[in-house]
């Protein structure tokens, strides 16, 4: 691609020096030289380009370079020593601030859908068994190793409400938590649009990212306060009891929430589009449309 775009440059360059090519002066006299040519001839006869011009295109090109690689900014130091960082793109050209703000936030409410994931695999580890796996983290990488061919896989076009409301069916005898958090991968890939990269052109919705983010709300209260006819929940999650209480859960659906909140504000803003904002009873189950 480096290549590619390098003769661009040198074509751009030429025809730009052949547009300027040398005119007699009024008074006869010998015409003007163009910079970047390394001849030129008088009037009436065809610009020949010599290396130089070819050399000010490479020298253009390197500059090009240097200017996106001092773009990257030093990457975050985590306790966990993950690194997010991505390296430079010539598609990033055709990208504006906002669109590349989209992808970090959807890369990392996806980040936070699979810690959700595995987490709760691990206070549920009959869950992960009913499919065949023996550890949280190959049962989370079946579900979120279909984002990256996302168009082809079949939670795309699947029912996701219909999904989430499974997952709390008393009958249901199937992987809960894959019930659960395939519909969440879902419901938040359709409020980007499916899309993982956008561009100049794509437009995200940003009444898609609000409800997204009302209906995170409401899966968390479900999965927190739902339980069977026997008075056991249906899934383990956030532990209230004992001395010391782990609220995990909520601190990560708060995140993801507050990251849609704030990327449908970001696009509201940018299109000028008020959001409808309604008033939402989670406890009544009811799912906004994507």
């Amino acid at each position: 691609m480096l290549v590619s775009f390098y003769n661009y440059l040198n074509n751009k360059l030429f025809f730009v020096c052949l547009a300027a090519q040398p005119r007699l002066n009024r008074h006869g006299g010998l015409p003007l030289q163009c910079p970047v040519m390394s001849r030129h001839t008088a009037l009436g006869r065809t610009a020949k380009a010599g290396p130089a011009w070819r050399r000010h295109g490479a020298v253009l090109l390197l500059c090009f370079c240097l200017v996106f690689q001092g773009c990257g900014g030093t990457g975050i130091v985590r306790k966990s020593g993950e690194s997010t960082t991505r390296p430079y793109a010539l598609g990033n050209i055709a990208k504006s601030d906002v669109d590349l703000v989209s992808e970090l936030a959807q890369r990392e409410v996806l980040r936070g859908l699979r810690r959700i994931t595995e987490k709760l695999y691990r206070r549920n580890p009959q869950e992960y068994r009913k499919a065949g796996f023996d550890a949280p983290e190959p049962a989370a990488g079946h579900l979120f190793g279909q984002v990256s061919g996302w168009a082809e896989s079949p939670l795309a076009c699947g029912d996701w409400a219909e999904s989430l409301r499974l997952t709390f069916a008393e009958d249901y005898e199937g992987d809960r938590v894959y019930a659960y958090m395939s519909a969440l991968t879902s419901m938040v890939m359709a409020s980007y649009g499916h899309r993982t990269e956008f561009f100049m052109l794509d437009e995200l919705d940003a009444q898609k990212l609000y409800n997204s983010a009302r209906n995170l709300e409401t899966a968390a209260w479900k999965l927190a306060r739902a339980r069977k006819k026997d008075g056991t929940p249906f899934l383990l999650s956030n532990e209230t009891e004992g001395n010391a209480p782990n609220l995990s859960f909520e601190r990560e659906f708060g995140k993801l929430i507050a990251e849609q909140d704030l990327l449908a504000l970001i696009i509201e803003d940018k299109g000028n589009r008020a959001i409808t904002r309604t008033l939402h009873n989670v406890a009544s189950f009811v799912l906004l449309p994507i």
